[in-house]
Protein backbone atom coordinates (compact mmCIF):
# COMPACT_ATOMS: atom_id res chain seq x y z
CA UNK A 1 0.00 0.00 0.00
CA UNK A 2 3.44 2.44 0.68
CA UNK A 3 3.64 2.58 -2.83
CA UNK A 4 0.41 4.34 -3.58
CA UNK A 5 0.18 5.97 -0.63
CA UNK A 6 0.99 9.35 -2.60
CA UNK A 7 -1.23 8.96 -5.81
CA UNK A 8 -4.37 8.10 -3.96
CA UNK A 9 -3.36 11.16 -1.06
CA UNK A 10 -2.99 13.15 -4.12
CA UNK A 11 -6.27 12.44 -5.52
CA UNK A 12 -8.57 12.84 -2.38
CA UNK A 13 -6.31 16.32 -2.18
CA UNK A 14 -7.71 17.20 -5.67
CA UNK A 15 -11.05 15.50 -4.76
CA UNK A 16 -11.17 18.33 -1.23
CA UNK A 17 -9.87 21.55 -3.54
CA UNK A 18 -12.52 20.53 -6.09
CA UNK A 19 -15.38 20.84 -3.82
CA UNK A 20 -14.45 23.75 -1.61
CA UNK A 21 -14.04 25.42 -5.21
CA UNK A 22 -17.65 24.00 -6.06
CA UNK A 23 -18.66 25.45 -2.75
CA UNK A 24 -16.97 28.93 -3.19
CA UNK A 25 -18.27 29.44 -6.79
CA UNK A 26 -21.37 27.91 -7.21
CA UNK A 27 -23.98 28.93 -5.37
CA UNK A 28 -27.22 26.35 -5.85
CA UNK A 29 -24.10 23.25 -4.64
CA UNK A 30 -23.70 25.65 -1.55
CA UNK A 31 -27.12 26.15 -0.72
CA UNK A 32 -27.85 22.12 -1.08
CA UNK A 33 -24.64 21.99 1.16
CA UNK A 34 -26.10 23.95 3.79
CA UNK A 35 -29.62 22.92 3.74
CA UNK A 36 -28.25 19.20 4.53
CA UNK A 37 -25.55 20.93 6.56
CA UNK A 38 -29.04 22.55 9.19
CA UNK A 39 -29.08 18.90 10.65
CA UNK A 40 -26.83 18.99 13.54
CA UNK A 41 -26.05 15.03 13.35
CA UNK A 42 -23.41 16.51 10.46
CA UNK A 43 -22.06 18.69 13.34
CA UNK A 44 -21.57 15.94 15.67
CA UNK A 45 -19.68 13.62 13.54
CA UNK A 46 -17.17 16.49 11.98
CA UNK A 47 -15.40 16.30 15.39
CA UNK A 48 -15.02 12.92 15.67
CA UNK A 49 -13.07 12.65 12.23
CA UNK A 50 -10.36 14.03 14.30
CA UNK A 51 -9.54 10.69 15.87
CA UNK A 52 -8.96 9.08 12.69
CA UNK A 53 -7.16 12.02 11.37
CA UNK A 54 -4.30 11.17 14.39
CA UNK A 55 -4.27 7.54 13.47
CA UNK A 56 -3.33 8.18 10.09
CA UNK A 57 -0.65 10.69 11.10
CA UNK A 58 0.76 8.93 13.81
CA UNK A 59 1.37 5.68 11.33
CA UNK A 60 2.53 8.18 8.57
CA UNK A 61 0.09 7.73 6.07
CA UNK A 62 -0.38 10.43 3.19
CA UNK A 63 -3.68 8.14 2.02
CA UNK A 64 -5.36 8.42 5.41
CA UNK A 65 -5.17 11.61 6.12
CA UNK A 66 -6.00 13.01 3.00
CA UNK A 67 -9.14 10.86 3.22
CA UNK A 68 -10.17 11.76 6.51
CA UNK A 69 -9.86 15.36 5.31
CA UNK A 70 -12.17 15.16 2.25
CA UNK A 71 -14.64 13.30 4.58
CA UNK A 72 -14.45 16.20 7.26
CA UNK A 73 -15.81 18.57 4.47
CA UNK A 74 -18.62 16.05 2.55
CA UNK A 75 -19.69 14.79 6.23
CA UNK A 76 -21.81 18.17 5.94
CA UNK A 77 -24.24 16.75 3.25
CA UNK A 78 -24.23 13.33 4.66
CA UNK A 79 -27.32 14.06 6.41
CA UNK A 80 -30.39 14.85 5.07
CA UNK A 81 -32.18 18.39 5.85
CA UNK A 82 -33.69 18.03 8.67
CA UNK A 83 -37.99 18.72 9.09
CA UNK A 84 -37.60 21.12 12.39
CA UNK A 85 -34.14 23.31 12.54
CA UNK A 86 -33.89 25.71 15.39
CA UNK A 87 -33.32 29.66 14.91
CA UNK A 88 -29.92 29.31 16.37
CA UNK A 89 -29.02 26.68 14.07
CA UNK A 90 -30.79 28.26 10.78
CA UNK A 91 -28.93 31.73 11.68
CA UNK A 92 -25.35 30.96 11.97
CA UNK A 93 -25.75 28.89 9.42
CA UNK A 94 -27.03 31.92 7.27
CA UNK A 95 -23.73 33.71 8.79
CA UNK A 96 -21.14 31.04 7.39
CA UNK A 97 -23.11 31.11 3.84
CA UNK A 98 -22.89 34.71 4.25
CA UNK A 99 -19.06 34.95 5.49
CA UNK A 100 -18.00 32.35 2.45
CA UNK A 101 -20.37 34.16 -0.27
CA UNK A 102 -18.70 37.81 0.94
CA UNK A 103 -15.83 39.49 -0.76
CA UNK A 104 -12.65 37.70 0.31
CA UNK A 105 -10.22 40.42 1.59
CA UNK A 106 -6.58 39.76 3.14
CA UNK A 107 -8.29 39.60 7.15
CA UNK A 108 -10.79 36.76 5.93
CA UNK A 109 -8.10 34.81 3.76
CA UNK A 110 -6.05 34.82 7.37
CA UNK A 111 -9.03 33.87 9.13
CA UNK A 112 -9.51 31.22 6.85
CA UNK A 113 -6.05 29.56 7.12
CA UNK A 114 -6.03 29.05 10.75
CA UNK A 115 -7.83 25.81 10.24
CA UNK A 116 -5.72 24.61 7.55
CA UNK A 117 -2.74 25.85 9.93
CA UNK A 118 -4.25 24.18 13.15
CA UNK A 119 -4.45 20.55 11.00
CA UNK A 120 -1.04 20.99 9.59
CA UNK A 121 0.11 21.28 13.03
CA UNK A 122 -1.70 18.59 14.32
CA UNK A 123 -0.77 15.99 11.48
CA UNK A 124 2.71 16.98 12.11
CA UNK A 125 2.74 16.48 16.02
CA UNK A 126 0.88 13.22 15.79
CA UNK A 127 3.43 12.13 12.98
CA UNK A 128 5.86 13.25 15.79
CA UNK A 129 3.99 11.18 18.03
CA UNK A 130 4.09 14.53 20.52
CA UNK A 131 0.88 13.91 21.84
CA UNK A 132 0.88 16.88 24.53
CA UNK A 133 1.32 19.17 21.25
CA UNK A 134 -1.57 16.99 19.46
CA UNK A 135 -4.08 17.36 22.51
CA UNK A 136 -3.22 21.07 22.81
CA UNK A 137 -4.23 21.42 18.95
CA UNK A 138 -7.22 19.60 19.30
CA UNK A 139 -8.50 21.90 22.21
CA UNK A 140 -7.22 25.07 20.43
CA UNK A 141 -8.73 24.17 17.42
CA UNK A 142 -12.46 23.57 18.91
CA UNK A 143 -12.57 26.50 21.60
CA UNK A 144 -11.14 28.50 18.27
CA UNK A 145 -13.90 27.52 16.53
CA UNK A 146 -16.40 28.27 19.04
CA UNK A 147 -14.84 31.23 20.08
CA UNK A 148 -14.95 32.69 16.11
CA UNK A 149 -18.19 31.30 16.18
CA UNK A 150 -19.80 33.52 19.24
CA UNK A 151 -17.36 36.62 18.00
CA UNK A 152 -19.00 36.67 14.20
CA UNK A 153 -22.51 35.26 14.49
CA UNK A 154 -23.12 36.36 17.75
CA UNK A 155 -26.13 34.57 19.88
CA UNK A 156 -26.30 31.99 17.42
CA UNK A 157 -22.69 30.94 17.61
CA UNK A 158 -23.50 29.82 20.93
CA UNK A 159 -25.55 26.85 18.98
CA UNK A 160 -22.46 24.68 18.07
CA UNK A 161 -21.29 24.79 21.97
CA UNK A 162 -22.69 21.26 22.76
CA UNK A 163 -21.17 19.32 19.55
CA UNK A 164 -18.01 21.52 19.79
CA UNK A 165 -17.63 20.34 23.77
CA UNK A 166 -18.53 16.68 23.19
CA UNK A 167 -16.44 16.01 20.57
CA UNK A 168 -13.49 17.97 21.86
CA UNK A 169 -13.61 15.62 25.28
CA UNK A 170 -14.22 13.07 22.66
CA UNK A 171 -11.55 13.39 20.89
CA UNK A 172 -8.93 14.30 23.92
CA UNK A 173 -10.23 10.91 25.77
CA UNK A 174 -9.79 9.31 22.25
CA UNK A 175 -6.43 10.32 21.20
CA UNK A 176 -4.79 10.34 24.84
CA UNK A 177 -5.67 6.14 25.24
CA UNK A 178 -5.54 5.58 21.81
CA UNK A 179 -2.02 6.72 21.83
CA UNK A 180 -0.87 5.28 24.95
CA UNK A 181 -1.95 1.47 23.35
CA UNK A 182 0.14 2.44 20.11
CA UNK A 183 3.05 3.25 22.05
CA UNK A 184 3.04 0.10 24.23
CA UNK A 185 2.61 -1.61 20.86
CA UNK A 186 5.94 -0.38 19.51
CA UNK A 187 8.84 -2.67 19.74
CA UNK A 188 11.60 -1.87 21.83
CA UNK A 189 15.45 -1.58 20.90
CA UNK A 190 17.51 -2.94 23.29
Amino acid sequence: MKKYDKPIALLFGFLTILFLVLLLTNTVFLNWVFARHQNQMSWFIRPLFIVPFCYFAYRQSWTGISIIIFAIFASMFWFNQPAIITDDVKAFLQFEIHWLSDTWKLKKVLFALVPLISFMTLGFSCWQRSIWMGLAVIAFMALGKMAWGIAQAGEPGKSMKIPATIGLLFCLSCIYFGFKQLEKRKPTNK
